[in-house]
């Protein structure tokens, strides 16, 4: 398995850790005249309904067609011009969080835009829960149900981007993150938890794998996941415990072995203690 289908695979070990915070929402028509000069603070999603967006990013042209889908990452500066038609889009600006770390998107090459033959679908399912959102604001689920078709868009493009589909082009190749803080130096990490949740994981040997001491190391995973190494350790524990009871071919004592847990009773403790159930009695 290459690096990026790894690293984005991280997002999936953690989905249940991701918070999605929706800032603010609204829909704009702009005519020939308009130009733009902007760095959003937050992630900032535009649906194109009609006309087409020119964006000018490090004096490289993007032309965002109906359809589409223009994805801004935070801090990048832009400048944005419409046809000779003029245009109308939907905005959305997000927050994206794995614990502490709100700026997760921006170690993949995401920021750009994604042609509509490839999120038609899921664009579609935005505009609809947008219109119904903004036309029934006092009905109970509109806004959760817009929310769950915006997480439905990122999960496509994250998708997308896994699989090679698409990559995009606003950062022409570069990290908007400093290095400190760069993924791709934890995954040597990622792969030996992966390989040996057999055992008794130690800090140091996850330092070891990256060549920086234990308390740095703590302190720098932190930095680029948003949470410490014991709480993905334990995550990623509960992630497998759950799929092997859902297997139905385990003991809860092998599940403990499998796990690294000394015993059946530690185990069924610090499971019990995600799931609020005790193993025996997961569903």
């Amino acid at each position: 398995m290459n690096m990026k289908m790894t690293n984005m695979g991280i997002l999936n070990e953690l989905s249940e850790l991701i918070s999605l915070r929706m800032k603010s929402f609204f829909e704009l028509a702009h005519d020939v005249r308009w130009i733009e000069h902007k760095a959003h603070i937050d992630y900032d999603l535009w649906f194109v309904q009609s006309g087409s967006v020119t964006i000018t990013i490090d004096g490289i042209e993007h032309t965002a067609n109906p359809g589409d889908v223009v994805f801004f990452y935070p801090g990048v500066p832009y400048m944005a011009t419409a046809t000779d038609k003029g245009c109308r889009f939907i905005y959305i600006h997000f927050d994206f969080e794995i614990g502490k770390q709100g700026r997760i998107l921006n170690d993949f090459q995401l920021s750009g835009i994604i042609p509509q033959v490839l999120i038609r679908e899921e664009a579609i399912l935005f505009g609809k829960a947008f219109t119904q959102s903004s036309l029934l604001r006092s009905i109970p689920g509109n806004r959760l149900y817009l929310k769950a078709c915006l997480m439905a868009v990122i999960a496509k493009i994250i998708e997308l981007y896994g699989h090679g589909q698409y990559t995009g082009t606003f950062l022409n190749g570069r990290k908007s993150r400093k290095v400190e803080r760069n993924l791709d130096v934890l995954k040597p990490v990622f792969d030996y938890v992966n390989n040996y949740l057999h055992k008794s994981i130690k800090m140091n040997e996850l330092a070891v794998l990256v060549g920086i001491s234990e308390k740095y190391f703590i302190t720098y995973f932190k930095k680029a996941l948003g949470i410490t190494p014991g709480q993905y350790i334990y995550q990623i524990k509960m992630n497998r415990a759950r799929e092997y009871l859902n297997e139905k071919k385990y003991t809860i004592q092998q599940i403990a072995n499998l796990l690294g847990y000394p015993d059946p009773f530690t185990f069924s403790k610090a499971f019990k203690k995600y799931y609020n159930v005790p193993p025996s009695k997961f569903e």
